[in-house]
């Protein structure tokens, strides 16, 4: 150090300007990395933005898992939310034959065990993100219902939820009071029974959200660059990232572009088997729905409906497609047809949105280093919890990168899972 001058800070660029790539940022910026995001979009409109905006600590248990594969038929769309269209078969049929193998009761023992670490520190990590960022008005911490339209099925799916690992949560039959609210909001239901959790949570509003994580990370010196990245190369072990014929360098780099971040890899000669698993919603602009009512699960129609600070959300659907594959107009109507036939207070016109969850075959995240380039580290396939993991991920990110033990053990989610030249 020359002069007395301080010593030149690290740089790190993060590939997604999403709610995981900017819980990364403001973590690796608040750790003493000058941090660029690198974000196609103005205003991304990614699944981090159409989700639920739920807070799902309680879904420590991998989709992967024996029970799926043997309930899968019965769940096939147009009946249920399994969405497996035929022309996308040379999108899903290998993710299938993968996802079958990840679905052992040993794996699936194992993927619950490390879910559940990583899910019990979501909620912390969520308030520490909050207050950082000026926005615990926006987390509720309420829980969430599940409700049924039959006995049979409330029957049964009461008795799954009270027998099932929820890891940090709790759950218990809806009182007299909290079942008549939700028979009010659905009066065309019959709603025959109900649980309410505890534990989970909501953010009410992602779009203010967003802002206020975009300037808390500019202001601590952070930049957002809005370019489109055309993939990963590695020279001489270090990963580089192209954007329209230049190559940026950094002592750190983040892929946390969700669905696109396999496609991103391919340069360097690898193949990551993440899959594009597509959800729709419909948003009301307006709703007689409680601003204080939790978000409600019609499980028998496998759809949650939020309110959010914008208006009320329906969301379902596990499309397994290609990631730019046209959507199908016929689950917006069903989406459709799901409210009236509830009868939930949406008023019209109701806007449409497409994302895509991205999904590794194990369900469970990768998060970690890559073995070819020590500067490259992971941050993505958070499949339906990408909105629950955001902030313990960032956390898990800065202390890689920084030398720094994580909160949970990381290895589990690893991307070396999938090959040993990743």
């Amino acid at each position: 150090m020359a002069n007395g001058s301080s010593p030149a800070r690290a740089t790190g660029f993060v590939i997604g300007g999403g709610l995981i790539g900017l819980a990364c940022a403001l973590h690796l910026q608040r750790s003493g990395i000058t941090v660029t995001v690198l974000e196609p979009q103005e205003k991304p409109q990614g699944a981090s933005w159409g989700n639920a905006g739920h807070i799902a600590v309680e879904q420590v248990q991998p989709l992967a898992s024996p029970t799926m594969i043997s309930g899968a038929f019965a769940r096939l769309y147009p009946r249920g939310a399994l969405s497996l269209p035929a022309r996308q078969i040379g999108a899903w049929g290998p993710f299938a034959l993968r996802l079958l193998r990840a679905s052992t009761p040993s794996r699936f023992a194992t993927g619950t065990l490390a879910l559940s670490k990583l899910l019990a520190e979501a909620m912390p990590a969520w308030q520490r993100m909050c207050a950082l960022t000026g926005t615990a008005h926006l987390l509720r911490q309420d829980g969430h219902f599940v409700a049924w339209e039959s006995e049979a099925t409330a029957k049964n799916g009461r008795a799954h939820w009270l027998a099932t690992d929820i890891g940090s949560a709790s759950v218990r039959d809806a009182t007299p009071d909290e079942l008549a609210a939700i028979r009010t909001l659905a009066p065309k239901g019959e709603i025959a029974g109900a649980v309410r959790f505890a534990g989970s949570g909501q953010m009410t509003d992602l779009g203010a959200l967003a802002d206020a994580m975009r300037g808390a990370l500019i202001a601590a010196g952070g930049t957002i660059r809005h370019a489109q990245v055309a993939g990963i190369e590695v020279d001489d072990g270090k990963a580089c990232v192209m954007i329209s014929g230049e190559r940026l360098t950094a002592d750190h780099l983040v892929l946390s572009a969700g669905a696109a971040s396999a496609d991103l890899l391919r340069p360097m000669g690898l193949r990551i088997p993440l899959i594009a698993e597509r959800g729709y919603h419909i948003q009301s602009p307006q709703s007689r729905w409680p601003a204080d009512m939790p978000p409600v699960a019609f499980e028998d129609r496998s759809m949650i409906v939020t309110r959010f600070a914008g208006g009320l959300r329906a969301a379902s659907f596990i499309e397994f497609s290609a990631r730019n594959a046209l959507p199908d107009p016929g689950k917006w109507r069903k989406l459709r047809d799901h409210v009236a036939a509830l009868g939930l207070p949406f008023e019209a016109p109701a806007s449409e949105w497409i994302g895509a969850r991205p999904t590794l075959p194990d369900y469970l995240p990768a998060i970690g280093r890559s073995r070819r380039a020590a500067n490259l580290l992971y941050a993505f396939g958070h499949q339906h919890l990408g909105m629950t993991l955001a902030a313990v991920t960032g956390e898990a990110i800065a202390a890689l990168a920084t030398g720094k033990a994580a909160a949970i053990d990381l290895a589990p989610f690893d991307p070396a899972r999938f090959g040993d030249t990743t």
